[in-house]
């Protein structure tokens, strides 16, 4: 199968905010958001992405426009409704300082798979929805680019992170152990046997070995001897 980059977007006024934005309108990249996107942007540069696709939320659209900036040939981003964030209902537009008192807090935080947000969605819905879009784009990149393409999903840091545990063969209720920062960058190749996954949560470094695609889906025994860059 092909290569996914995943990208979560830059900094968000409601990030600074310490606000849960969830799907609000008008929450757009701050100055340090607009200079993480530009950073990761310049990291994927090296990296002939076949497709971009993004969340339809404006903070997804602007990191992913950073992107496509500094790619050649890359087409548009198209939106994909089922990589947008979590569905929090009442908890949207809240602080998370005041979240935290609430009677559901502890049970997101260590069993998010029995979650389900007042008025909004249940965890266990987003991380099906997210992992299957995912996977559906992935296989539409590779029946038309090949298996060594590799393409971009900008989305959200908990949408990532559902989709990083269903690659790492996590259950749900353990995805809080996995951290996603703004702007960051985490890689997986869906293979024919199983994903694999070659990065979570960077924020620097050099990514030109991406260049080729990964081209193997059996793992090294003893870790083998890491990538060359083309």
């Amino acid at each position: 199968m092909a290569t996914v980059i995943l990208v979560r977007h830059g900094r968000t006024t409601a990030n600074a905010a310490g606000v849960l934005a969830g799907r609000a309108d008008g929450v757009s990249l701050d100055q340090t958001g607009r200079e993480q996107a530009a950073l990761t942007g310049d990291r994927l540069a090296a990296v002939p992405l076949v497709a971009v696709v993004s969340s339809p939320l404006e903070r997804c659209q602007q990191t992913a426009q950073h992107i496509l900036e500094r790619q050649a040939g890359t087409p548009h981003a198209p939106t994909e409704l089922d990589l947008t964030e979590c569905d929090y209902g009442q908890w949207q537009g809240r602080a998370l300082t005041e979240l935290a008192s609430e009677k559901l807090w502890p049970l997101v935080q260590s069993q998010p798979s029995a979650v389900v947000f007042p008025d909004g969605e249940a965890m266990a819905g987003m991380q099906a929805r997210s992992v299957a879009a995912i996977r559906r784009h992935d296989a539409a990149v590779e029946a038309e680019h090949g298996p060594e393409a590799v393409w971009a999903a900008v989305s959200h840091g908990d949408i990532i992170k559902s989709v990083l545990a269903d690659a790492f063969g996590m259950h749900l209720d353990l995805f809080q152990r996995i951290n996603v920062g703004p702007a960051s960058v985490s890689i997986v190749h869906y293979g024919a046997s199983r994903p694999s996954v070659y990065a979570t949560n960077t924020e620097a470094g050099d990514l030109a070995w991406l260049a080729k695609g990964v081209r193997s889906d059996a793992a090294p025994v003893g870790g083998g001897a890491g990538h060359n860059a083309p």
